[in-house]
């Protein structure tokens, strides 16, 4: 499966724009604020029916217009399989289309057209709070698991209410009974949500470990923890144990929602001790597992979208990927770089099939 035609109209800085693609790799040049970045993005739109960098989607629309429109063509065996049609009209809901067959619940498309993008804002993992990690690892495993989905939206609706409690505690003169009426509800979802997140991670961590070793040719060792609390005791027991020190502190301090995954370089912080370029390396690993770890779930190649990932990286760390990537067991590529050169260069070393897109203003110059 690859996206053989892509058709922009009034999407960011895109009037009325049509791509034709190929199979393998699509390298997109151009200066910043070009337009490069906004065609990876109306890629992802199509799979997860929302931008990859804006929870906003009127910001999607072109300036002075009043909707925005992505039509995707995708080409299954060799014949045009797919048409996947997401419009979006000011003050009304998005509309998404499938072969002109609308979506009443955008949840369903979800996994149909799998998709893995990896940005500079990635480096958000490494440098940010827990938060954007727990995030990052609950949007893999729920994107093939609803049930887990449906498990966390209710966990967290469920610690709401226990917080609400621990914070009214004194001024309504609760008592502790009123507390621990809402442990036993999470701590049954809290423990199934930890036994996904281990389950996962320990799939995961083998093929990042062997995406890194791959990029830097073996020269340092990186790991990755998933850290918990469960993995020494059961959720009830923690709530149990740590009630008191709740009520002082107004907040559930035991549960999944405190799991964090810990990034080390030579069992140090990455974030503290990792250089730009060791730091990039580490993320781009991450999502290269996760690429193969989709691949593994779904038995379909994901479409493997990298935005402006060579900045901060030796030309040996960049052929390393390239020649990683050009391999039958990833499909179809979108490479996004400021550096035309750059990307002339490596494709006069490194054999594959792959095609140029030079953009200037939102347009296609050559």
């Amino acid at each position: 499966m690859f996206l053989k035609k892509l058709k922009l109209i009034n999407f960011k800085n895109y009037e009325d724009q049509s791509f034709e693609f190929c199979s393998n790799i699509n390298c997109l040049v151009g200066l910043n604020a070009s337009g490069k970045t906004n065609i990876l993005d109306a890629i992802y739109y199509l799979s997860f029916t929302k931008s990859y960098f804006s929870n906003t989607d009127s910001r999607s629309i072109r300036h002075g217009e009043d909707f925005f429109a992505i039509h995707g063509f995708y080409e299954i065996g060799g014949e045009e399989a797919l048409k996947l049609s997401l419009t979006l009209k000011k003050g009304e809901k998005k509309n998404l289309k499938l072969n002109e067959k609308t979506y009443s619940k955008f949840a369903d498309h979800i996994g149909l057209l799998p998709l893995v993008m990896i940005s500079p804002y990635d480096r958000d993992l490494i440098n940010e709070g827990s938060d954007i990690r727990r995030k990052y690892l609950d949007s893999v495993i729920a994107q093939f698991d609803k049930v887990y989905l449906s498990e966390l939206i209710r966990y967290n609706k469920v610690l709401k209410q226990r917080n609400v409690v621990i914070k009214n505690f004194f001024d309504k003169r609760l008592k502790k009974s009123d507390v621990e009426i809402w442990n036993e509800q999470l701590a049954r979802l809290g423990n199934e949500i930890f036994r996904k997140r281990k389950h996962f991670i320990e799939l995961y961590i083998p093929i990042f470990q062997k995406y890194f070793d791959l990029i830097s040719d073996g020269k340092e060792t990186v790991s990755l923890e998933y850290n918990s609390d469960l993995h020494h005791h059961h959720l009830e027991e923690l709530l149990a144990s740590s009630i008191d020190e709740d009520i002082r502190i107004h907040y559930t301090t035991k549960g999944i929602h405190k799991d964090d995954l810990l990034l080390k370089i030579d069992q140090y912080p990455i974030k503290r001790f990792g250089s730009q370029g060791q730091q990039k390396s580490y993320v781009i690993a991450m999502k290269l597992a996760q690429f193969e770890y989709t691949k593994d779930v779904t038995s379909i190649q994901p479409i493997l979208l990298m935005d402006d990932i060579f900045d901060k990286l030796d030309e040996e760390r960049v052929t390393q990927i390239i020649n990683m990537v050009k391999q039958d067991d990833f499909g179809q590529i979108f490479i996004s770089d400021t550096h035309k050169d750059r990307i002339l260069n490596i494709f006069n070393t490194v054999d594959t099939k792959h095609k140029i897109y030079e953009i200037a203003q939102g347009k296609i110059v050559q």
